[in-house]
């Protein structure tokens, strides 16, 4: 759904006195963000009528200070992030890693969280895994005949800030950052995300399944199509080497996508 449509409507019944709203899909801590992919994933089950009890959630005046996409740009994204405080990942990091690239990048990459290069540099992808996604981007596109490099996609993260020790951001801190990630997906408007890892794919689509079940078919964030694939990090694991050509499969994808 559209968001300033969505905004549209709210206020709407607002001026004709409606103030609270029920919410029988979603647990009150991930409202706040406005976490509603458009289009389920197959293999989610759809809400069961025995469910548990709903509850009434007023959550007008949250909704409507969302900024409006075509007001907001990147720029006020990272100064309303600020010195970030709003969860427990400020306590170890360096540098908030907000993210880079062409801001009318046609394909934006999304990462689960910065490593210590990234924050050390304040720079996405910049480590090990960062120089594999390099080679990823512009070594498929020279051998699909796409003029495409790193510099003309943008790279993101879920979490802005590093995960002690490498850690798995969790869930309440993903709940906390992501919004700051979808109104950087509004302002650009890619043509297509790809997720990067099961982190990604599980804060843009809800995803409980893992990359393995998810990667090679296409699912929708607010309309714009996301491929799921794996994780650079993974790839350069021993355990991942097999999965490298699979990965290059979904890239030649999201190319021949966004090019074409």
């Amino acid at each position: 759904m559209n968001p300033e449509f969505l905004r549209q409507c709210l206020l709407y019944f607002r001026d004709l006195g409606l103030r609270d709203l029920y919410d029988r899909t979603r647990p009150l801590a991930s409202v706040s963000g406005v976490r509603t992919p458009e289009v389920q994933l197959a293999t989610d089950p759809l809400p069961s009528s025995s469910a548990a009890p709903v509850a009434q959630v007023s959550i007008f005046d949250e909704l409507l200070a969302a900024p409006d996409p075509t007001e907001d740009s990147l720029e006020k994204i990272r100064q309303d992030i600020g010195d970030c405080r709003r969860c427990r990942l400020h306590e170890s990091r360096t540098r908030i890693v907000f993210g880079d690239g062409n801001p009318q990048a046609r394909i934006v990459f999304v990462g689960e969280g910065p490593g210590a290069e990234e924050d050390a540099q304040g720079l996405p992808f910049v480590g090990r895994a960062g120089q594999l996604l390099t080679a990823m981007i512009e070594n498929t596109a020279q051998r699909e005949g796409i003029p495409l490099k790193r510099a003309d996609v943008y790279i993101c993260n879920v979490v802005k800030c590093r995960p002690p020790e490498n850690r798995t951001p969790r869930p309440d801190e993903i709940e906390t950052c992501s919004p700051f990630l979808f109104r950087q997906l509004r302002v650009i408007r890619p043509k297509v995300i790809v997720a990067l890892g099961a982190t990604a794919a599980r804060a843009l689509l809800g995803a409980r399944e893992g990359v393995t079940k998810l990667r090679g078919k296409w699912y929708r964030w607010e309309n714009i199509p996301v491929m799921v694939t794996y994780h650079p990090s993974f790839l350069l694991r021993p355990t991942g080497q097999a999965a490298k050509r699979e990965a290059w499969e979904d890239l030649k994808k999201v190319f021949h996508y966004a090019y074409d």
